[in-house]
């Protein structure tokens, strides 16, 4: 088994699904690559959420600001111009869902999988950063602007012990 091309497989299939039921518009996939360099500084939202389990790691979301507000616009079925609270929302549950049924692909072969809440970052001139790693980066365009999807997941270092519930609990009073 590949887990590289299974986590593509899994982000394309993800994208045109997500896309497919949730949004409307072309979707064209582009440049597939592997990076370990951060990204340049940007005038976008970047939406993050952490994956944990059996495999740990990250899945990231970029794209415009006009992209985001079409996301949220679409997904409210109102006219959103500008960044506002509701679209960085918008564009967190995006992330969610694309990196939601990737992990829910991925389980079948991995192990289970969990996903932290999204972090949306919206600002110009901004750079972010990560654990030095090799990620996957897919490209694609959606009604003319580019949106990557990035993708960093390794094994996972340990498991967790199970919580246990204790069976007696005294209390005070």
């Amino acid at each position: 088994m590949n887990v590289q091309n299974l986590i593509v497989d899994s982000l394309r299939h993800a994208v045109e699904e997500v896309f497919s039921t949730m949004l409307t518009g072309e979707i064209e996939f582009q440049e597939l690559t592997l990076e370990n360099a951060t990204p340049e500084f940007s005038d976008r939202v970047v939406s993050f959420i952490g994956v944990a389990g059996t495999w740990t790691g990250t899945g990231s979301v970029t794209c415009s600001p006009g992209a985001a507000c079409r996301v949220c616009s679409q997904m409210l079925m109102a006219d959103y111009t500008s960044v506002t609270e509701e679209v960085l929302d918008a564009v967190a549950e995006l992330t969610n869902m694309i990196i939601g049924n990737v992990k829910s692909e991925l389980e079948r072969h991995l192990g289970p999988l969990g996903l932290s809440i999204p972090t949306v970052v919206f600002g110009r001139n901004f750079k972010t950063k990560s654990v030095t790693a090799e990620w996957i980066v897919q490209r694609f365009r959606w009604e003319g602007d580019e949106v990557l999807l990035r993708i960093y997941l390794r094994p996972g270092e340990r498991t967790c012990a199970p919580m246990t519930q204790p069976t007696d609990v005294a209390m005070e009073v």
